[in-house]
C-alpha cells in the first residue's frame, strides 16, 4: 500500500471509514423500521414507533435484528480498516507524523476509543453529520452523537454495549485526559449516561488537524519554548554543572520520568538550565506561571497543563512555584498538583527562589532538589565577559569592579547590559558602551525597595569638594580601594575561603556634628559608583520589645540585593556601650545591640556608621570594624579652604569678601555651609553679588541659631554689618 503523504490525508481516510459505518447503520435502520418515513419524524412519538419498540426483545441481542445489508457492510468496513492500518504503518516507518496515531500513543487509546473520537469529530468538520445523527437518534434536536449512538455504531450486541460503558468512566483515558466531554442537553438535567452528548475538546480537534496553539484555557499564562541553549552556553559552578549534565544524560539514556526542583534567586539560570536539559533530551519546554494556578485551584487546570505538555512533546516548567508559601491554605492545591504530576511521563521542573516548606513533600515524591546559588565573583566575571563579548566597549571598562560591586545573577547581568545600551544614546545596532552606561544599567537592576525604608541620596560630591586633614583623606581613599578591589583580594587571592563572616566592609565615621561625615559618605559612593541609603538609627529604635530587630531585619534583607552603601546616621542611638542588666528593658536593649552586630557581620556589602562620640562605642563593635576614621574640627587653613569651596563656581562673589578673616570663626563645615547659603539668599534679594556684608549678617544668624553670644570683638571691623 502507498503510505500517506501527510497527517490530513490519513485523518480523512479514517473519517471516511466512520462515514461508511454511519451510512451502513442508516440503511439497516431503514430496513429495521418498517413505517414509511414521516416528515415529522423526531418531533413526536407515533403509535407505530411504540409498536415497533414493543416488538424488539427486552435487552436481547441486536444481532438478531441486523439485516444482511448491515452485516455485509461491517465486513467491508473491516477490510477498509485493514487497508488504512497497512498504509499507516508504511507512513510511520517513513517518519510521517500522524496525529491520530500520536494521540493514541500519548494516552494509550485502543481502536474503539479512537472510533469514539472520530464519531464526535465528524460533525465538527462537516455539518451533514448533524442531520444524520438527528435522524439516527430520532430527534432533530440531537445534532451531536450521544453515548448511546456511539455504542450502537461500534458494538452490535447489548452485552458489548454494557461492557463498553467503561470507556466513558471519569477515570478512563477519554474523560480523564479531557479528550472528550459529556454534555447534557439541559443544565443539571441528571440524565442517564447514554443520553449524554459526546463533545470533542477544542484543543484535541486542533491537535488532530495539525494546529499547535496551546489550549485557550492556559494560553494566557503559558508558552512553548523551543530549546536553543546548551550546556556549553551555561556559566555555572563546575561541580553543580557536572551534576546537571549527569541528570540530563541519565534521562536521555533511560527515558524514565525525571522530576527536578530548581531553587535559586531570579536570574540564577534555572530556566536556561532546563532549556539545556531539554535540548539534550530533544523535547520542547512548556513554561507555566504557577501564580495562575491560584485562580482555579482545581485538578482540572493542572490536568490541562499536563495534557498540553504531552501534546506539545514538551517537558513541563512551572516557574514561581514558591507562590504556595504565601498562603498556608494552599497545601491542598499543592497536593493536587503533586498528584497530577505523578503520572507525567517526561521531565518536570518546579522552580522557586527559595527553599519551600513544601519541599519535603516534593522530595518524598521523587523530586530531585537542585540549588542555584548567586554566582561567585569569579563566575560573575565570566558572565560579564560573556554578555559583553558582542558589544563594542569604550576604554576604561573594569569588569573586575562590576563583578565585585554588584552581586548579580546571570539574568541581572544580561539585563544590566541591555539597559546600558539604552543609556548609551546610540540608535545603531552596535552601541559603544562606557563604564558610566554600565553603572547606570546596574543600578536599574538593583533592588529599589530600600527606598521605602531609608532615604536614597544621589551623591554629587567628589574628592575636590571635601576638605580634611591629609591623614584622614588618605584613610578615606583606603576605604574606597577596599570597595574597588574586594573581589580581587577575597576571591582571586583566596581570602574568601578563610572568612566565614565579616566579608563585607564596616566603617565608623566619628566626629562632632558638621565635620563632614555625611559628605565623606557621599564622596565614597560617588567614587565607587554605588547608591547611598541614609538610615536614621534613632528612628528604627522602638520602645516595644522586638520591634527594633524587625526594623533592622527589613533593612538588611532589602540591602542584600540593593548593591548599595548603607549609611547609619545617629549611631549613638543604638551603638552606645551596653548597659549593666538591671531590668528587662536593659536586657532587651543589649539584645538589640547584639542583633545589629550580628547582621553587620553577616552582611557582605558596605556599612558606614556615623557617631558624634566615638568614646561611647562598645569595644565589641570597635573590634569588628574594618576602619574607624576620626573627623576633627577644621583648623584655620582648613576653614579657609572650606569657605572658598563652599561657593559654587557660578556664584558671583564680591572682591571685599575676606576669607582669611572668616577662617577665624571656629565653625565646622556644616555651619559654614549654612552661612554661605543664607548669605547667597541675602545677596539674591539685593540683586547683587555675595559681599562681606551678606556673609557677616548670615554669620550673626548662625551664632543666634546655635545659642552662642557674639561680640564686637568677634567681628572687628565688620561689626558694622551686624547692626
Amino acid at each position: 500500500m502507498k503510505p500517506y503523504n501527510d497527517n490530513l490525508e490519513y485523518l480523512l481516510d479514517e473519517l471516511s471509514r466512520i462515514d461508511m459505518l454511519v451510512r451502513n447503520y442508516v440503511e439497516s435502520s431503514r430496513e429495521e423500521f418498517s413505517e414509511p418515513v414521516d416528515e415529522f419524524r423526531g418531533l413526536y412519538v407515533s403509535e407505530a414507533e411504540i409498536e415497533q419498540i414493543q416488538r424488539n426483545p427486552v435487552f436481547g441481542s441486536r444481532q438478531e435484528l441486523l439485516e444482511d445489508i448491515r452485516i455485509e457492510g461491517l465486513k467491508v468496513i473491516g477490510a477498509v480498516r485493514e487497508e488504512i492500518d497497512a498504509k499507516k504503518e508504511g507512513s510511520l516507518k517513513k517518519g510521517t507524523e500522524l496525529r491520530l496515531h500520536t494521540l493514541s500513543e500519548l494516552f494509550s487509546l485502543d481502536p474503539f476509543e479512537i472510533d469514539i473520537l472520530l464519531i464526535g469529530l465528524a460533525p465538527e468538520l462537516d455539518l451533514k453529520y448533524e442531520k444524520l445523527y438527528s435522524y439516527l437518534q430520532n430527534d432533530v434536536t440531537k445534532r451531536r452523537p450521544t453515548v448511546d449512538l456511539a455504542l450502537t455504531l461500534l458494538f452490535p450486541t447489548i452485552e458489548e454495549k454494557i461492557k463498553a460503558r467503561a470507556y466513558f468512566s471519569p477515570f478512563a483515558p477519554l474523560l480523564k485526559n479531557h479528550l472528550i466531554h459529556l454534555v447534557e442537553r439541559e443544565a443539571n438535567a441528571s440524565l442517564s449516561l447514554i443520553s449524554s452528548f459526546i463533545k470533542i475538546d477544542a484543543r484535541i480537534i486542533n491537535f488532530l488537524l495539525g494546529f499547535d496553539e496551546p489550549d485557550v484555557t492556559i494560553r494566557d499564562f503559558s508558552y512553548v519554548l523551543k530549546p536553543e541553549r546548551s550546556f556549553k552556553n551555561l556559566i555555572l559552578p563546575p561541580d553543580f554543572k557536572s551534576k546537571l549534565v549527569n541528570l540530563a544524560n541519565l534521562y536521555r539514556r533511560n527515558k524514565l520520568p525525571l522530576k527536578l526542583l530548581f531553587l535559586g534567586p531570579p536570574g540564577s539560570g534555572k530556566k536556561s538550565t532546563a532549556e539545556a536539559i531539554c535540548r539534550e533530551a530533544g523535547v520542547n519546554l512548556l513554561v507555566v506561571d504557577s501564580r495562575s494556578l491560584l485562580e482555579g485551584r482545581s485538578l482540572e487546570t493542572a490536568n490541562l497543563i499536563v495534557r498540553e505538555a504531552r501534546l506539545q512533546n514538551s517537558s513541563l516548567y512551572l516557574q514561581a512555584f514558591d507562590v504556595f508559601l504565601e498562603d498556608k491554605d494552599l497545601r491542598n492545591l499543592h497536593e493536587i498538583l503533586v498528584q497530577a504530576f505523578k503520572t507525567f511521563p517526561g521531565l518536570i521542573f518546579l522552580a522557586g527562589k527559595e527553599f519551600m516548606e513544601l519541599d519535603r513533600d516534593l522530595i518524598n515524591n521523587d523530586f530531585v532538589p537542585c540549588f542555584f546559588p548567586l554566582p561567585s565573583y569569579s563566575v560573575r566575571k565570566q558572565l560579564w565577559e560573556s554578555c559583553l563579548k558582542d558589544y563594542e566597549l569604550a576604554e576604561g571598562i573594569e569588569l573586575n569592579a562590576l563583578a565585585s560591586k554588584f552581586k548579580f545573577s546571570g539574568g541581572q547581568i544580561r539585563n544590566a547590559v541591555h539597559t546600558a545600551c539604552s543609556f548609551s544614546g546610540e540608535i545603531n545596532p552596535d552601541p559603544v558602551l562606557s563604564m558610566e552606561d554600565l553603572y547606570k544599567g546596574c543600578k536599574v537592576q538593583s533592588n529599589q525597595k530600600l527606598s521605602s525604608l531609608a532615604q536614597k541620596t544621589s551623591p554629587h560630591y567628589t574628592w575636590e569638594d571635601i576638605v580634611l586633614p591629609k591623614d584622614t583623606l588618605e584613610h578615606l581613599k583606603e576605604v574606597s580601594g577596599f570597595i574597588k578591589y574586594k573581589g580581587k583580594v577575597h576571591f582571586d587571592w583566596g581570602f574568601e575561603k578563610k572568612l566565614s563572616l565579616g566579608k563585607g566592609l564596616n566603617v565608623l565615621f566619628s566626629g562632632a556634628p558638621g565635620t563632614g561625615k555625611t559628605m565623606a559618605a557621599e564622596v565614597l559612593a560617588n567614587e565607587v559608583k554605588l547608591d547611598l541609603y541614609k538610615i536614621d538609627l534613632s528612628s528604627l529604635v522602638s520602645k516595644y520589645i522586638g520591634e527594633t530587630e524587625k526594623n533592622l531585619k527589613k533593612i538588611f534583607d532589602e540591602a542584600e540585593t540593593s548593591n548599595s552603601i548603607l549609611f547609619f546616621d545617629e549611631a549613638d542611638a543604638l551603638f552606645g556601650k551596653r548597659s549593666e542588666v538591671k531590668d528587662a528593658h536593659d536586657r532587651y536593649a543589649n539584645i538589640e545591640t547584639a542583633y545589629l552586630l550580628q547582621k553587620m557581620e553577616e552582611y557582605e556589602g558596605v556599612v558606614i556608621l556615623a557617631s558624634n562620640f566615638r568614646k561611647n562605642m562598645d569595644d565589641a563593635f570597635l573590634r569588628r570594624l574594618h576602619f574607624t576614621i576620626e573627623f576633627p574640627l577644621p583648623d584655620d587653613n582648613a576653614r579657609k579652604d572650606i569657605w572658598r569651596k563652599m561657593f559654587p563656581k557660578e556664584t558671583p562673589i564680591s572682591d571685599d569678601v575676606d576669607f582669611a578673616f572668616l577662617s577665624r570663626f571656629k565653625f565646622a563645615g556644616g555651619n559654614i555651609k549654612n552661612i554661605v547659603l543664607a548669605a547667597s539668599f541675602l545677596a539674591a534679594e539685593d540683586s547683587e553679588s555675595v559681599a562681606m556684608e551678606h556673609i557677616v549678617k548670615a554669620t550673626k544668624r548662625e551664632y543666634q541659631k546655635i545659642g552662642k553670644l557674639f561680640t564686637e570683638a568677634d567681628f572687628g571691623q565688620y561689626y558694622k554689618f551686624c547692626k
